[in-house]
């Protein structure tokens, strides 16, 4: 069964057990309850709790209010797992839908709750708990984005065409994977000065990160990956003897798929090459500090000023009518895909992953591209506007990127805007959900997806923080 098969099927659960069974409530009503009950949630935080309680209090729009306390929870109500091995907390993370952790989903799904660990010392373990786990996970196969939490478990892509182990859900090489793992780990670590997550393992996942990032610079020959899948679905599997299309080695690093787990059709992902130079010198800085490796961390650094400077001579185009802006893919030899996709990494979330600062000129101009009809995956309909992207189709617009809109914009209308879209677009369920059409928001994919869910939920507190105004005028 394919992926997006599996998940248009899935029995209502989690998020979505009560979803779609209530009217959209006006601002005059009492809207519904349907966020899973007390005594079914996973983990439950008095400190994120009182987060809801005090956006509740003092955001006037009560729609928002029921939405922020709905999905702002919702990884921690529906998808963690947190066990103790050999003296140490680690905490898997399922996405919603699919009993699997992705190494990106997980930790983008935990990092609104940083913030919040110094007043919970039960969050802050669960979050120590999934640094442990991810670095076991890259451990065992640095090239897998996705894992189940048995580790002799053979998954539905068990017969995919590449050197699958058990325990592995997914084997898609994607340069995200890491980046996010490094990404959570040094947010831990600025957010708390603990240092027990980063021992031995955690050191061996940095070399094998390393290892990996070189490794598909593709130098000197090929490198050890490669993958094919029997699928009707071309975005499903790598072209080429399952390498994907030829590179000229620039320096670059080839990721053969996006965060989108679709297959790059050039395989230097510009903003996952971005992240990567972002990630590889916090894993620097990591190294030298609490591990005393300065051979490592000079590594890290060199290979980050390497792929920072391939991206200003192979990354930057021309474009026709928006001027100097990122592409979205490159080759190497001058070919370069123009478009953006909603997953993240992409190039709208840039200052969002510390990658780009959001007034760069560059960036302002390719965030122009993006949201323009000059995107092929920037659709505008009745219901509203935003990127979407191959993996759901033509029309399907991602709440996930008008979230990711509102949190790199720097105009405050634009932001409300953003807010307004998302409040009215969730198909009267109450949460997110991974896309939904441009001109009916009740035709959505994903019933139970949690990042959607807590990345707006992140989005409307920081909001609340910073310009409580916006959300009274809502």
């Amino acid at each position: 069964m394919r992926r997006r098969t599996f998940i248009q099927n899935t029995a209502l659960l989690g998020a979505g057990i009560w979803a779609g069974k209530f009217p959209l409530a006006n601002a005059s009503q009492n809207f519904p309850e349907v966020r899973v009950p007390k005594d079914q949630r996973h983990f439950s935080s008095d400190v994120i709790e009182q987060a809801i309680s005090e956006f509740r209090d003092h955001v006037g729009n009560k729609e928002l209010g029921w939405l922020f306390g709905n999905c702002f929870p919702n990884t921690l109500d529906t998808t963690v797992f947190i066990e103790d091995i050999d003296g140490k907390p680690f905490t898997y993370v399922i996405t919603g839908d699919i009993d699997a952790m992705w190494l990106r989903d997980s930790c983008a799904q935990v990092w609104p709750y940083l913030p919040f660990m110094a007043a919970d010392k039960n969050l802050q373990r669960l979050v120590a708990g999934l640094v442990n786990k991810q670095s076991q996970c890259i451990n065992i196969d640095p090239y897998a984005n996705a894992f189940y939490n048995d580790p002799d478990k053979v998954g539905e892509w068990g017969s995919d065409h590449t050197d699958m182990k058990p325990g592995i859900h997914e084997r898609k090489w994607e340069i995200d994977s890491l980046c996010y793992s490094i990404r959570l780990a040094y947010g831990y670590w600025k957010s708390t000065a603990d240092t027990s997550p980063f021992g031995e393992a955690w050191i061996t996942a940095q070399r094998n990160i390393l290892k990996t990032f070189k490794e598909q610079q593709r130098k000197q020959d090929l490198g050890p990956y490669r993958f094919e899948r029997t699928t009707p679905r071309g975005t499903d599997t790598l072209q080429v003897d399952g390498y994907g299309y030829p590179v000229n080695p620039v320096g670059l690093i080839c990721s053969s798929f996006r965060p989108s787990d679709d297959a790059t059709m050039f395989p230097f992902l510009i903003p996952s090459n971005l992240f990567a130079v972002v990630s590889l010198r916090q894993s620097a800085e990591m190294l030298a500090n609490i591990a005393n490796d300065q051979a490592l961390a000079t590594a890290m650094l060199d290979l980050a000023n390497e792929v920072e400077k391939a991206i200003k001579e192979y990354g930057i185009v021309d474009h026709p009518m928006h001027g100097r802006v990122y592409a979205y893919e490159v080759d190497g030899f001058g070919s370069y895909m123009m478009m953006d996709d909603a997953n993240i990494p992409s190039l709208l979330s840039l200052p969002y992953l510390d990658a780009l600062d959001a007034n760069d000129p560059i960036y302002q101009r390719t965030r122009d591209y993006i949201l323009s009809p000059n995107n092929p995956f920037f659709f505008k309909g009745t219901a509203a506007e935003g990127i979407g992207g191959p993996h759901v189709g033509r029309d399907m617009i991602w709440p996930m990127a008008i979230t990711m809109r509102g949190l790199t914009a720097i105009n405050n209308s634009e932001i409300r805007a953003c807010i307004e879209s998302l409040k009215n677009t969730h198909g009267d369920t109450g949460f997110m959900h991974e896309s939904f059409h441009m001109d009916d928001p009740k035709n959505f994919t994903r019933k139970w997806f949690a990042w959607a869910n807590t990345l707006f939920g992140e989005f409307l507190w920081k909001t609340y923080k910073e310009k409580p105004s916006l959300l009274n005028d809502i």
